[in-house]
């Protein structure tokens, strides 16, 4: 996957703002013409919103898969993120968005990890690196690679929450019937609510 430059991060962080604000105002999805060819490509995102200062999750929903154009899929991740996230009452005010900082997460295409034993999957993860997806059968959970950094969460922790978070007990990633993808992301965040954006480091801290 090509990266993208700070430029075309900064415009898709901008746009999940404007999506999220003019939905709230009016129930109206924004159209903008994106400054690059790159974001018309059809590629993974996912949309998080954190409380400011306090970090605590407001909201976060994307697209594991390429399945829509980049500057669609983030408007629509923008509006479920603030909207649908079963987790959270839906934002309806849109004063609220400014105590709340905005993170755009572009992700390369999920990749099965074959293994012939479970195991081998707390060597195949690099934390600060992969984003996973645990499934078995209908069950799904996704966890963005960042997520493990902030956590301070080790391979085997990682693979838990996402089993958890998929609604199946912590240590179902060790059955033969489970599934783990990995996926790779760039992360761009306001530093404050509509403040300067920057290009998250996700390297272990």
């Amino acid at each position: 996957m090509t990266k993208l430059s700070l430029e075309e991060g900064e415009f898709l962080v901008r746009l999940a703002r404007d999506a999220i604000v003019e939905y709230l105002k009016s129930r109206e999805k924004i159209e903008r013409e994106p400054p690059s060819d790159r974001l018309k490509e059809e590629r993974g995102v996912f949309v998080t919103l954190k409380k400011h200062p306090s970090d605590e999750l407001r909201g976060c929903i994307g697209f594991p898969e390429p399945v829509e154009p980049l500057v669609k899929a983030t408007v629509e991740a923008a509006i479920s993120a603030a909207t649908n996230d079963p987790r959270f009452p839906p934002m309806r005010d849109p004063e609220e968005m400014k105590e709340v900082r905005v993170e755009v997460s572009v992700l390369t295409p999920p990749k099965r990890l074959e293994v012939d034993d479970p195991k081998e999957y707390l060597e195949r993860i690099e934390i600060g690196r992969h984003g996973i997806i645990v499934r078995r059968g209908a069950n799904s959970g996704l966890l963005l690679p960042q997520v493990p950094v902030e956590e301070g969460w080790d391979e085997m922790e990682f693979l838990s929450h996402a089993c958890l978070k998929a609604g199946l007990p912590p240590d179902a990633w060790c059955s033969s019937d489970c599934e783990v993808y990995v996926f790779e992301a760039q992360v761009f965040e306001e530093e404050e609510p509509e403040g300067e954006v920057r290009e998250k480091e996700l390297t272990e801290e």
